[in-house]
C-alpha cells in the first residue's frame, strides 16, 4: 500500500463520504483522532438541539405532544432510527438513562444469581455495575465474576471465553470492542456459545455503534448497551441506548420508573407499574430532551449513507494509518490487523505512549492515552481523511526522531 501524502489525497478525492465532512466541525487547526472518546460537533445536532429550544420556547409543556417528534415518545422514536445500526426491529430498541445505568436496569433485571463472565480488559464501569448488581442479591462478587484473562495485554481470545462457560453460567457480558485495543469480538459466535450453555448473552457496543455494523435481532444476543456520544456524534452527556430482545417482552424490568410505564395508561397515574410492551419498558426517568435532541440530528448522516459505506471507510482509514505505523520502527500497532476483528481505532504502542500523546496534542492533534502504553487514534470515517491520517503518521515520526515528547512531564492524575 502507498502511504505517501498525494496518495492519501487521491484517496480522499475519490471517497464516497468526502462531502459529508463539511457537516462536522473540527476544532480549527486540529486533527481529530478522538472520535471514539468523543465525537465532534455538528451542524445536523445543532440544529436539532436548537430546534428543541425553540419548541420548548413557542410550545412550553405542550411540547411534550405537539413537538415535531413530540417529547413524549421521544425515546422510542430514536430507538426506531438507531435500530438499522444495530440490526434489531424497532420494537427493541430505545434511547434513555445512561449506558452505565442502562447495565444496571438489564442486569437488575435478567440477573438473579449464578456466574457472570466478563473479562480483565472491560471498561471498568461494566465491572463496577455488575458487581453492585451482585452485592445486591447478597452474593460475593468474587466468588461469582468469572474474569476471563488476556493472553498477551491487548486482546482477547473467543476460545477463552467460550472455556470460561459452565453450567453454572447466568450471563455472558463482553464488550464489542475492547476499549484499550480496538479488538472486535465476533459476537455472534459468543452468543451461540452462551445459549448453548443455557446463558444468556449481553453485550456493551460503546466502541462499535457506528463504526461496525451488527444484526443483534439475527443473533440472537438478548440485551445489549450503549452511549451516543462517541462513533454517533451527539454531544458530551448525550443520552444512551439499549436493546432487548423481544423473546424478553413481558419480563418486569428490574428498575421499574415511570417512563417504562405502557405509554397508553402512563397518564391514569396508578401506583402499580405496568411496563411497556417493548424495550421501552426499561426506560426510567423522564426522557432529558436537551440530551436525546442532537442524536435526532446526529443520525441523519448515518441514514443518509447507511452504516456500510461508513464500516468500509473506518476499515480503510485504520488500514491505512496501521501501514504507516509498520513504517516508523520504534512504534508498535497493538491492534488486530484482520479487519474482522479490529474496531474502529488504532492502539499505537510505545512505551513513552503518554507523553507522546502530550506531545500530539501540543502539535493540535487530538488523540488520548490508554495506560499502560496506548496512544489511541482513531480516524473517525465521517469526518477524517486520509490526508489527516498521513499527517498524523508524520507527528509520530517527528515527535520520537526528534525526541520531542522529553519535554513533557511523565504522567499525573487527571483526564487522559
Amino acid at each position: 500500500m502507498d502511504t505517501g501524502a498525494d496518495d492519501a489525497k487521491r484517496r480522499d478525492e475519490a471517497d464516497p463520504l468526502a462531502s459529508v465532512r463539511d457537516r462536522f466541525s473540527i476544532p480549527e487547526g486540529e486533527l481529530y483522532m478522538d472520535g471514539n472518546s468523543l465525537g465532534v460537533h455538528s451542524s445536523d445536532a445543532e440544529r436539532a438541539l436548537s430546534n428543541a429550544v425553540e419548541e420548548w420556547k413557542e410550545l412550553g409543556i405542550r411540547g411534550w405532544t405537539d413537538a415535531d417528534p413530540d417529547w413524549f415518545h421521544y425515546g422510542e422514536r430514536l430507538g426506531d432510527r438507531l435500530a438499522p445500526l444495530v440490526g434489531a426491529d424497532e420494537a427493541e430498541v430505545v434511547v434513555g438513562n445512561s449506558t452505565t445505568v442502562n447495565i444496571h436496569a438489564l442486569f437488575s433485571t435478567f440477573y438473579d444469581g449464578g456466574e457472570v463472565v466478563v473479562n480483565e480488559l472491560d471498561f471498568p464501569t461494566d465491572h463496577y455495575a455488575i458487581r453492585a448488581q451482585m452485592r445486591r442479591l447478597g452474593l460475593d462478587p468474587d466468588d461469582h465474576l468469572v474474569v476471563v484473562e488476556s493472553r498477551d495485554g491487548r486482546t482477547i481470545e473467543e476460545e477463552d471465553v467460550i472455556d470460561a462457560l459452565s453450567p453454572e453460567t447466568s450471563i455472558l457480558f463482553m464488550p464489542s470492542v475492547l476499549y484499550r485495543s480496538g479488538q472486535l469480538l465476533d459476537l455472534k459466535r459468543l452468543t451461540d456459545a452462551a445459549h448453548a450453555r443455557g446463558a444468556l448473552a449481553g453485550f456493551d457496543l460503546a466502541h462499535s455503534v457506528g463504526a461496525v455494523p451488527h444484526r443483534l435481532s439475527e443473533w440472537g444476543v438478548d440485551f445489549a448497551v450503549w452511549c451516543s456520544y462517541k462513533y454517533l456524534n451527539a454531544g458530551p452527556g448525550a443520552v444512551a441506548g439499549l436493546y432487548v430482545n423481544e423473546r424478553h417482552f413481558g419480563t418486569e424490568p428490574g428498575l421499574a420508573g415511570w417512563w417504562g410505564h405502557d405509554k397508553e395508561t402512563q397518564f391514569e397515574m396508578e401506583t402499580t407499574f405496568t411496563p411497556a410492551a417493548d424495550a421501552g419498558a426499561w426506560q426510567i426517568g423522564t426522557v432529558p430532551v436537551f440530551s436525546a435532541a442532537p442524536l435526532s440530528g446526529s443520525l441523519e448522516p448515518f441514514e443518509e449513507v447507511g452504516i456500510d459505506p461508513v464500516r468500509e471507510k473506518s476499515l480503510s482509514l485504520t488500514d491505512f494509518l496501521i501501514e504507516i505505523v509498520d513504517e516508523l520502527p520504534e512504534y508498535r500497532v497493538g491492534t488486530p490487523r484482520d479487519p474482522e476483528r479490529r474496531g474502529g481505532h488504532v492502539a499505537v504502542e510505545h512505551e513513552e505512549a503518554y507523553r507522546i500523546g502530550e506531545a500530539l496534542k501540543e502539535r493540535g492533534v487530538v488523540v488520548d492515552f490508554r495506560p499502560p502504553n496506548v496512544v489511541r487514534v482513531c480516524p473517525a470515517p465521517l469526518y477524517v481523511g486520509f490526508h489527516d491520517v498521513w499527517r498524523v503518521g508524520e507527528h509520530l515520526r517527528e515527535i520520537v526522531e526528534t525526541r520531542e515528547y522529553e519535554s513533557f512531564d511523565r504522567r499525573g492524575g487527571g483526564v487522559t
